[in-house]
């Protein structure tokens, strides 16, 4: 079991940044691959992007590539996800979850999920 906790969402304005961080606790963390999602409500959970195990390889949805870094620090079980250049459309509850793969964008690879952090930002 893994317990997971995002933090680091707010208000901000278009063009504006905001780094999201993800606690871990619980089994190894860094056996698995961390994922960030986002949902607005009313629709379904969109993929945004995934780190493998060791923190080498990631994968960006489209819609945030060149605009969004994930990262991990296995030492101290967390991860982030650098969001820069935001945009209205990025406004959503951001959730880290993990998972065995992190090539696999569906959110059924991912067993454990935070609770979320609200990310709005504002034109």
């Amino acid at each position: 079991q893994v317990r997971l906790a995002e933090s680091g969402g707010g208000l901000v304005q278009v063009g504006a940044s905001l780094r999201l961080s993800c606690t871990a606790s619980g089994r190894t963390f860094s056996r698995d691959a961390v994922a960030w999602f986002r949902q607005v409500p009313g629709k379904d959970s969109e993929h945004v992007a995934s780190i493998n195990f060791n923190g080498e390889s990631t994968h960006y949805d489209d819609s945030v590539k060149g605009r969004f870094t994930i990262s991990r620090d296995n030492a101290n079980s967390m991860a982030y996800l650098q969001m820069d250049k935001l945009k209205p459309e990025d406004t959503a509850k951001y959730y880290c979850a993990v998972g065995p793969d992190y090539l696999h964008t569906g959110r059924w690879n991912y067993p454990w999920w935070g609770q979320g952090t609200q990310v709005t930002v504002s034109s």
